[in-house]
């Protein structure tokens, strides 16, 4: 967000209270017979193990029908065991089976080898089963331009969002009103107790922040330790977040702009950002009225660049994109980056049905169209870069076929000590996040990337951020700064051009987390 932690912080730490480093549980893994872990090890991740797990599809009704979990693990390798340690990547809709091996890879060899790390396909995800998948190619390109400037525009787009919430009922209505954050907290207690454990270590990202806050509420006495990194406001579910989202992406989408001002002699694009900022929204008017390749039109260009918006480390390959195009027109490189950052595949159709499912079933939507269009050109006429993008992309829930249950009031005052990361610029979940959801959860501690651009931070090359992360991993300790901000980090630097950030460990990381979660 655009408020910037202001306070460095003293290096107090406080200790977990009576949350020892090794419960009692925790001396010697449970036998799990549920469980019947295989190995599926990868070459990025060769000691990830696999297994299934069957729970109910209404936990209020136990003995009902079942579904399946898919869960991944690194087993632990040391003496000392600390139990279980849950990930999840956000979405809602993201796949936690590889990011288990990326954690456990990316944490300190020593302290990884004390968990059995876990991670999870969320039911309706991935390789749990049933998976959802409402409307194959509903992102096929060309899609109707995303700006609403005429009639015949926002009836194209409203006949895409209403013939996917129909799709949604006709093909899943048994399993949508059990696809919600509830519930998959609900599975995530029924890994525990397959897993034999009394508490569980949690590390959650994005959206896995809520999943994570919300798991402590209903759950308090079962977290032992919990991480959660890049915030999602817990008081603005669903809707109001993603309108606080505009205002952030649109921030960053000028700071990209600057950021090629800045590299102009590379570019060429002009040393004014606001006269690049021009030149993009021209390169888009051409777009919509001939897309390149026949397929990256107004909507899939917003698609294209609103990864620079989640992760600064894909700059130089838009920038790339972007300079072809106006330079000489060439299109070739605009389409490669919509090929490698935006198209939508089989996983990211069962991805984004799993999204709509879980937000739309969460919380209260205006059901009113009119409502719709007038918060969202408000919004627009501010912050036009991702503004009515995103509403279509959420659209689907003003025509959604469940009722809609309660947020969950996450404030807490039963939890050991808390880990919370924040980066003061992230576009996809806002600083004010961090810092409600500090003043919720309380004995809570806020590590805050000052100057930090992206969203997903730790174990993502802040050598600052991974050792606060690695010291609670370890002992439970956590920085204590008796202010709003308990430790802050710097930012990382700006990437330079044609720096290979495909190959960096923030890319592998953002590479599992998608975006929009």
């Amino acid at each position: 967000m655009r408020k910037r932690a202001a306070v460095l912080c003293g290096a107090a730490v406080v200790l977990a209270g009576s949350f020892t480093a090794v419960p009692a549980e925790a001396s010697a893994p449970r036998k799990a017979p549920a469980l019947d872990w295989k190995s599926c090890g990868t070459t990025n991740y060769p000691t990830l193990q696999c297994a299934s797990l069957k729970v109910p599809l209404d936990h209020r009704n136990p003995h009902g029908r079942q579904i399946t979990l898919a869960l991944s693990r690194v087993p632990h390798t040391a003496k000392k065991y600390q139990g279980p340690l849950l990930v999840n990547p956000g979405g809602p809709g993201g796949s936690g089976l590889n990011l288990a091996g990326f954690v456990a890879k990316s944490l300190p060899e020593k302290v990884a080898a004390q968990y059995d790390v876990i991670g999870f396909d969320p039911r309706g995800v991935g390789k749990s089963t049933p998976a959802l998948d409402c409307k194959p190619g509903h992102f096929d390109p060309v899609r109707p331009d995303s700006v609403p400037s005429t009639p015949a525009i926002e009836r194209a787009n409203l006949l895409r969002v209403k013939s996917f919430a129909k799709a949604c009922r006709d093909k899943h209505r048994d399993l949508l009103p059990y696809i919600n954050t509830v519930s998959a907290v609900r599975d995530m207690d029924a890994i525990r107790k397959a897993v034999g454990a009394k508490q569980i270590n949690y590390f959650g990202y994005s959206y896995g922040t809520y999943l994570g806050a919300v798991y402590a509420k209903l759950y308090p006495e079962r977290v032992r330790r919990l991480v959660l990194d890049s915030i999602v406001d817990p008081t603005g579910v669903w809707y109001e977040d993603n309108l606080g989202q505009d205002y952030a992406f649109n921030d960053r989408h000028r700071a990209f702009m600057a950021w090629v001002a800045k590299h102009d002699a590379t570019y060429k694009l002009g040393t004014d950002p606001a006269k690049i900022e021009k030149k993009w929204y021209a390169m888009r008017a051409d777009l919509a009225k001939k897309p390149a390749g026949g397929k990256v039109g107004a909507a899939e260009l917003e698609d294209t660049f609103l990864p620079g918006g989640y992760y600064n480390g894909y700059w130089p390959f838009l920038a790339d994109a972007f300079a072809a195009y106006v330079g000489d027109k060439n299109t070739d490189p605009l389409v490669e980056a919509y090929d490698n950052f935006a198209a939508i595949d089989a996983a990211g159709d069962n991805g984004y049905s799993v999204y709509a499912a879980v937000q739309c079933r969460d919380a209260d939507w205006p059901r009113s169209w009119w409502q719709w269009r007038q918060d969202n050109w408000a919004v627009h006429e501010k912050a036009p870069f991702m503004t009515w993008n995103n509403a279509w992309y959420n659209a689907p829930c003003a025509f959604w076929p469940t009722e809609t249950l309660e947020p969950v009031n996450v404030a807490n005052r039963k939890l050991p000590p808390v880990l919370l990361f924040q980066a003061t610029e992230d576009a996809a979940t806002p600083y004010q996040g961090g810092v409600t959801m500090h003043r919720l959860l309380k004995g809570s501690s806020l590590v805050v990337e000052d100057g930090g651009q992206n969203h997903g931070i730790s174990l993502s090359g802040n050598s600052c951020l991974d050792e606060h992360l690695a010291t609670y991993l370890t002992d439970g300790t956590v920085p204590r700064g008796g202010g709003a901000v308990d430790a802050v980090c710097e930012a990382l630097p700006d990437p330079e051009p044609l720096t290979a950030a495909s190959s960096s460990r923030g890319a592998t990381l953002h590479g599992l987390l998608g975006f929009r979660g």
